[in-house]
């Protein structure tokens, strides 16, 4: 039995986690926190979920709940994930971030912060978009210079960073292939006369309406022909769901910083 606790309880992401831990075998929930000022707090997770009463109450702190080898999973904000890995680091317990935004000054600690504690972070945790990942490097470079990459990305109304982290990492591993900075070729979006497109720019453009799961499209358009990878997320779930993979495969490593390339023998 895998001992859980989910950050973020009461949100959309945490919700989900909840309903899949009170369902799945093998797993179980023992521990929900959420921010201090939330209406949920004290309510059962369970019934806040929708998944029915599972006796534990969403509380406003971390630390308290981890006394035994229970996983901390997270999918709040930058600044809230990286508390919870402080707190987690200060008592050894194993987490998975499925959180994105982090700046560079965030993610410096957080790899400090790995050297005490085993950590999964990763900006997608479904497996479809992993094995993506995994694939375009070598489809940049079998393609070359000659093929200009574009990358689109919807997600819903309520996502607060842009572009969305899976955006960023497709993007690392074609300029990885092809021996280019993304912080120098990404263009986030276009306006106005900007000029005939520059060879080794990759665009990465951002849409945000209604309920959309997470969308991604990655364009390699040459002269004549193009080739497309799309992947769809349907639900929510399916991010959970990897989440909880990872959750289980992460209790077995040594302390260290890993990504869902790690659990699916990607990397």
């Amino acid at each position: 039995m895998l001992d859980l606790i989910v950050c973020g309880a009461a949100g959309r992401m945490g919700s989900t986690l909840v309903r899949l831990i009170h369902e799945g075998a093998g797993l179980k929930l023992v521990g929900a926190v959420e921010w201090s000022k939330s209406p949920q707090i004290n309510k059962d997770a369970g019934e806040v979920a929708g998944a029915g009463r599972v006796g534990v109450p969403i509380v406003a702190e971390l630390a308290p709940l981890l006394r035994g080898a229970a996983v901390v999973v997270t999918f709040a904000t930058p600044e809230a994930s990286l508390e919870h890995l402080r707190i987690a680091a200060r008592k050894g317990a194993p987490i998975v971030i499925g959180t994105t935004g982090f700046n560079p000054k965030q993610l410096a600690e957080i790899k400090r912060l790995s050297r005490r504690t085993r950590v999964l972070m990763s900006p997608n945790m479904s497996v479809g978009v992993n094995l993506l990942v995994s694939i375009l490097g070598k489809v940049a470079g079998t393609l070359g210079e000659d093929y200009d990459v574009e990358i689109v990305e919807a997600h819903h109304r309520f996502k607060k960073d842009a572009p969305s982290g899976t955006a960023l990492a497709l993007g690392r591993a074609i300029t990885d292939a092809l021996k280019r900075d993304l912080d120098k070729v990404g263009v986030c979006g276009r306006k106005g006369i900007v000029g005939e497109r520059a060879r080794k720019e990759i665009g990465l453009l951002s849409v945000r309406a209604g309920d959309i799961a997470g969308d991604h499209t990655v364009i390699f358009g040459g002269m004549g022909e193009r080739v497309e990878f799309i992947h769809r997320a349907h639900s929510r779930e399916t991010f959970a769901r990897g989440a909880l993979r990872a959750a289980q495969w992460l209790v077995k490593q040594k302390k260290g910083l890993y990504t869902m390339q790690d659990v699916l023998g990607l990397g």
